[in-house]
């Protein structure tokens, strides 16, 4: 049995800092695929020297919606903590994701944010967006998707340009919504703060099994509140996934290696 992370951003500076014990206590905890997404060209090469080193790690390389218009977004004078990074233009980050993507898993993650980003940027970051749909298309990369107060938006998108291999990252809208998604051949990982957030234990527990995922999206989304994630404590998901579902967690972990199989084409 091979636990795994489909949404972990592992170069994020506070795991950067201990990344051999991080990856340490991932592997004593079962995991054997982490998914380490990128979020513009530096960090995605970040992720790629990680995944070269550490056969533990699978990279995905992508373009946060926020940072698809953040050049635009700063011009606007909205503040946005940038993480020090040179603001890149969309279309240098997709030059890079179509000169490096055939060496990743997956596109991820990509998506819309209208939480930081406003109205009137909107059109930009869905044309970006469809881009990068197209991109994973014609690459045969399945996707993953950030999606904030854009859900019904983003699957419309999705649904127009006919992509179906696509894994919803810590969705976190309505019940009825999750379902369309499901049906539509989607698929949603749940993260870790699962064990203390009902909506998602909600999501666990009614969604089809088959369509379900497990994330950390570390550090962020601990289980235990002001702790920093990481890929480890998706196994106390595991564990409340076999509660929720009324069997073992072997049958738990048998199902979701199915699902991430269907989703990735190959076994975590």
């Amino acid at each position: 049995m091979g636990l795994f992370d489909v949404h972990a951003h592992l170069t994020d500076p506070r795991l950067a800092a201990i990344e051999g014990e991080v990856l340490a206590r991932a592997q004593a905890a079962g995991i054997t695929t982490i998914v380490s997404n990128g979020l513009n060209p530096g960090d995605n090469q970040a992720v790629a020297e990680l995944a070269a080193r550490s056969p533990l790690v699978r990279p995905a390389f992508g373009l946060y919606p926020v940072d698809a218009v953040l050049p635009e977004l700063l011009a606007l004078g909205i503040p946005y903590e940038h993480r020090g990074l040179e603001p890149v233009a969309a279309e240098v980050a997709v030059a890079w994701l179509r000169q490096h993507l055939p060496d990743a898993v997956a596109l991820g993650e990509i998506g819309l944010d209208r939480h930081w980003v406003p109205e009137p940027l909107w059109e930009r970051q869905e044309a970006v967006f469809r881009d990068l749909i197209r991109l994973g298309l014609a690459l045969d990369k399945p996707i993953i998707l950030h999606s904030r107060r854009a859900e019904a938006r983003a699957l419309q998108i999705l649904q127009e340009e006919g992509a179906r291999r696509v894994d919803w990252h810590c969705f976190s809208s309505k019940i009825k919504l999750g379902r369309r998604i499901a049906e539509h051949g989607h698929w949603l990982s749940i993260p870790a703060n699962a064990a203390r957030i009902d909506g998602f234990r909600r999501l666990l527990e009614i969604l089809p099994r088959d369509k379900i995922l497990l994330e950390t999206d570390c550090p962020y989304l601990s289980p235990v509140r002001g702790e920093l994630n990481e890929p480890a404590s998706v196994a106390r998901t595991v564990s409340l996934a076999a509660s929720l579902w009324g069997c073992g967690e072997g049958a738990a972990v048998d199902q979701l290696e199915e699902n991430f199989e269907a989703l990735f084409g190959f076994a975590p």
